[in-house]
């Protein structure tokens, strides 16, 4: 499963987003630092409406959306990289996910206590790059002053440092360790440090209703700053989602339209992180289940059915697949083999975004 942790200075609304994404999660968000002293953990199921379409086709019984996992962090503070406030653990918990939400305040509000003083979502997000910049640092070069006794006799443990030599350069100009580019064998020698830079990093600009269709100057800086690191930006309202937590689908959509906007913040932020990742979804889809899969892209079809269950990798013979559209656009998959649209795909096949897919293995 999927896991995203959102992070950022206190009182940004992180744990308001939090609570609205999982809308069953019990974390506070209360208007004071440190509020949440341990990561809440909540899953949400990714919204997908083909699911209901395959699954109307099929007379499915059951509807499985494949879910991504969101860990609410505690307010990082400058100097949590040396451990003021509770950066130690919070950082520990940081290296647990797959990528990082960065929420950043974009709205004033005088009943809500900016740490900082002032809202200016760029220097915020600057101070959380810099303090997660240092803690790298002190690991790799931790890691690297027990490579040199190794260094003498493995070669393995001279790439390792040859490879973090590179990365604390960056570091050390200000730079993140996923702006260096690693061979496949540099990265899997890293990995287990779990280094914070090297994640994925999504800022999401937390704004008034108001401001969510069209944002404002500060959203402008912050989605500037993401182009810089090849980062993605999603505007999010945290009040708004908070908002849509006891609505029905239909009033949803509704209010959403008065607000300007097509989609709720969860669409938005699951939708980056998908593409920042690179992950695609493929369906399977029967009397018994319509189910969502989620693989990276670039996966065969052996890789895709190894998803399911490894057995359906190791005995891949084929795979029975068609385009979701095609699917549709035919009504059944009786209709679609006649008309010669469902495909019979081997080994090498890639699996694209949106196949619905039915594999036929040896046990």
């Amino acid at each position: 499963m999927l896991k995203a942790g959102i992070v950022g200075l206190p009182n940004v609304g992180k744990s308001t987003l939090f609570n609205a994404l999982v809308a069953n999660a019990q974390a506070q968000a209360a208007n004071f630092p440190f509020c949440t002293i341990e990561p809440n953990v909540g899953v949400v199921a990714v919204p997908d409406e083909r699911l209901q379409k395959l699954s109307d086709l099929s007379s499915s019984k059951e509807i499985v959306p494949t879910r991504v996992e969101f860990v609410d962090i505690a307010g990082l503070v400058q100097g949590a990289s040396q451990g003021e406030g509770l950066g130690n653990k919070f950082l520990a918990n940081i290296r647990e996910v797959d990528a990082i939400v960065h929420v950043v305040r974009c709205f004033e509000d005088d009943d809500v206590i900016h740490v900082s003083g002032s809202v200016d979502p760029v220097r915020d997000a600057e101070i959380i790059n810099l303090e997660l910049g240092l803690a790298d640092l002190a690991q790799i070069e931790k890691r690297r002053e027990r490579l040199k006794k190794q260094m003498r006799t493995s070669k393995e443990a001279a790439e390792e440092d040859g490879a973090l030599a590179r990365l604390q350069a960056e570091l050390e100009q200000g730079g993140a360790v996923r702006r260096v580019s690693l061979s496949e064998e540099e990265q899997a020698l890293v990995r287990n440090l779990g280094l914070l830079t090297g994640k994925p990093i999504i800022y999401a600009t937390n704004v008034s209703e108001d401001d969510l269709a069209d944002g404002n100057a500060w959203v402008a800086a912050v989605e500037a700053l993401a182009a810089r690191e090849g980062a993605e930006a999603v505007r999010i309202s945290a009040q708004v989602e908070a908002e849509l937590v006891d609505l029905a689908a239909e009033e949803r959509a509704d209010y959403l339209a008065g607000l300007g906007v097509s989609e709720g913040g969860l669409q938005s932020l699951i939708r980056a992180t998908y593409r920042l990742l690179g992950l695609r979804t493929y369906f399977t889809t029967g009397e018994k289940e319509t189910r969502a899969w989620t693989i990276t892209a670039g996966m065969t079809a052996p890789q895709a059915a190894g998803v399911i269950h490894t057995d359906f990798e190791r005995g891949f013979i084929r795979a029975q697949t068609i385009a979701y559209a095609q699917l549709l656009e035919a009504g059944t998959l009786a209709e679609a083999r006649n008309r010669g649209w469902l495909r019979s795909e081997g080994k090498e096949y890639v699996v694209a975004e949106g196949d619905v897919m039915e594999f036929l293995f040896n046990v």
